[in-house]
């Protein structure tokens, strides 16, 4: 019944969808609460504009959306805090640009290039052994960090007027937990793709606030929301032969549905 598990890229499959899902579903708890969840979807389309600059000047893809991924960041702080425009506004202007940058790299490749679009679709079958290692240390490393500032974390997601007050360094705080979440999608790229990614780190998240009754449940619920609809998805997605990104967003939207409809709504 079982027999699926002995095969090494379905072992890396559930390995690194586990750690993936973790590390998306927990950050997303702070950028539900935050409402900073663009950056997201921002971070997805820049990361991937990486991507295609790798393939098209054959540097390594991973190191391209992760560099493309943080600038999105960086940049947008910088604008924000020189009081230029809404961050909303300068992510919106960074997302167009991003996606048009992508297009313009993969139409100046020669030939056809199949494996650039694993990452804008997600393919968590085909994770490598090198994937898995830069995974598995990232994730270690986010969710070090959350479990080190979880209190302070905590408090600026509420009132970071207040944290600033505290004597609590709330700006500071809040730029590397955007560039945590940044860090969560560009590990996601390859598994789920750079459309449904921002669905990873923001469904288990949502679905769970339906049910918790205060923020550390509220993790662990969508913790095991995301686990629970990665190995969902990547197990249909080997026996139907179907995408495992969709699959998995669509597990996820699922959950999120029935946590509406059924749930006690339990406030934060």
């Amino acid at each position: 019944m079982f027999e699926f598990l002995s095969y090494g890229f379905m072992q890396r499959a559930f390995l690194g969808s586990t750690l993936i899902a973790l590390s998306c579903s927990v950050i997303g708890v702070f950028a539900v609460l935050r409402g900073v969840t663009f950056i997201g979807a921002g971070t997805a389309h820049a990361a991937f504009a990486g991507v295609a600059f790798a393939f098209l000047m054959g540097f390594p893809p991973f190191l391209m959306a992760l560099l493309f991924g943080l600038s999105t960041v960086w940049v947008t702080s910088y604008v924000q805090e020189k009081g230029r425009m809404k961050p909303d506004v300068s992510i919106g202007v960074f997302y167009t640009f991003t996606m048009a940058l992508a297009i313009l790299f993969i139409g100046l490749m020669q030939g056809y290039r199949p494996e650039i679009y694993g990452y804008l679709f997600g393919s968590i079958l085909s994770v490598t052994k090198g994937d898995l290692i830069i995974i598995f240390g990232l994730s270690l490393g986010i969710l070090g960090l959350l479990a080190l500032f979880f209190k302070e974390f905590h408090f600026i997601s509420f009132d970071q007027e207040m944290a600033e007050a505290s004597g609590i360094p709330a700006k500071r705080l809040s730029f590397l937990l955007l560039n945590l979440i940044s860090l969560s999608v560009v590990i996601a790229l390859k598994a789920v793709g750079a459309i449904l990614v921002f669905a990873l780190l923001v469904i288990p998240a949502a679905a769970a606030q339906q049910w918790a009754k205060n923020m550390r449940s509220m993790m662990i619920y969508s913790a095991i929301i995301g686990v629970s609809s990665s190995w969902s998805g990547v197990l249909l997605s080997y026996w139907l032969d179907v995408p495992s990104g969709a699959t998995i967003v669509l597990i996820a939207a699922s959950i999120f549905v029935l946590s509406v409809l059924f749930s006690g709504k339990g406030k934060i």
